[in-house]
């Protein structure tokens, strides 16, 4: 990709993916071919991901945040035949940010279903080097993926939100969220400060995630087409957020935060960590 682009080309290429513009809106800024675009994006994101699994070890989070985001891929999970790509339909990212210092330490994509969050859960454990407490929402199969992956070692409580009930005909085309009411919180292993058990953080979060992931935003017409694309561009998207972006209230990166960098990185120094 090097020998096809230059440096300063794959730099707004990549700034601008990693902010949330289309690939066709990239291709009219910049004036390299869509078809060039999505190939660095890949192989930019597939070195992200390696970037991240290399960068994300023995790390000193004491409060995580775990939560699901969806999306699709081809299609909506209701449009789906028989004979489609497996691939095709829902696709949810499992992802956990640390409290203190806004780090993503890992992620998973997949299906919201046990594998997925075994799979996530156990790789956040190989990651952290305390003992950590978690929050997460009331979905089921978390209990039993904690259980396993941190043993006695973990302390979790989850928070149910309870929203307002409003019966509308057109309920099921809302696009707000019904008005909060409270939320029930529930110690389940070890002992969790109740205080500090909440899924604020990891729900901005997934606000940030759909703000700079054109896949990911709401009422547009971006989607992936390809698994392989759509996780590439999960990594690239948190790569970014973890080394690149700058948080307001740390007033550094979230990399820096955790003793990971000492420096702030630019979209070059991101790609060339990941080429």
């Amino acid at each position: 990709m090097a020998n096809v682009l230059t440096n300063d080309k794959q730099i707004a290429a990549i700034s601008a993916l990693a902010e949330g513009s289309s690939i066709r809106s990239i291709e009219r800024m910049t004036g390299v071919h869509r078809d060039t675009i999505m190939r660095l994006g890949v192989c930019i994101g597939q070195g992200c991901a390696n970037l991240l699994d290399h960068k994300m070890q023995d790390l000193p989070c004491r409060y995580l945040q775990f939560d699901e985001l969806w999306g699709f891929i081809g299609k909506k999970q209701k449009n789906v035949w028989m004979d489609d790509d497996p691939q095709y339909g829902d696709v949810w990212t499992f992802c956990a940010i640390d409290a203190e210092s806004k780090l993503v330490p890992s992620f998973k994509v997949g299906k919201r279903d046990r594998s997925t969050a075994h799979a996530f859960v156990a790789d956040v454990a190989s990651r952290v080097r305390n003992r950590v407490q978690i929050s997460t929402d009331a979905l089921a199969v978390y209990a039993d993926a904690i259980e396993l992956a941190f043993g006695t070692g973990v302390d979790y409580g989850h928070v149910v939100k309870v929203y307002a009930h409003e019966e509308k005909e057109d309920a099921g085309r809302r696009y707000s969220a019904p008005d909060f009411v409270t939320a029930e919180k529930k110690a389940v292993a070890g002992m969790p400060d109740m205080a500090l058990v909440s899924t604020s953080y990891v729900e901005r979060l997934n606000g940030t995630t759909r703000l700079h992931m054109r896949r990911l935003t709401r009422l547009t017409y971006a989607f992936s087409k390809k698994l392989a694309n759509f996780e590439a561009a999960v990594a690239l998207h948190f790569a970014y957020y973890n080394f690149v972006k700058r948080h307001s209230t740390l007033r550094c990166t979230p990399a820096m935060a955790a003793g990971i960098e000492r420096d702030f990185w630019s979209v070059g120094d991101l790609i060339e960590a990941a080429t």
